[in-house]
């Protein structure tokens, strides 16, 4: 899920498993550093479209890899 921030906070970015549980939550600028920490390094070229195009408020299901 991609969330808005407000005034001077980021916009922040969603990670989260198939039963909702969140996994990570991190800021949109800083996703490539923190998708490595986390070990989803294979993901970061979905993330570059998902960062683009993707509304605020929505969410987006990516299958595993």
């Amino acid at each position: 899920m991609k969330i808005r921030g407000a005034g001077k906070i980021s916009d922040y970015l969603q990670v989260r498993d198939d039963y909702f549980t969140l996994i990570a939550y991190f800021k949109v600028d800083s996703y490539i550093i923190n998708l490595n920490k986390i070990g989803l390094e294979n993901y970061i070229k979905d993330f570059e479209n998902i960062v683009v195009e993707m509304p605020f408020g929505e969410m987006k299901y990516i299958k595993n890899k």
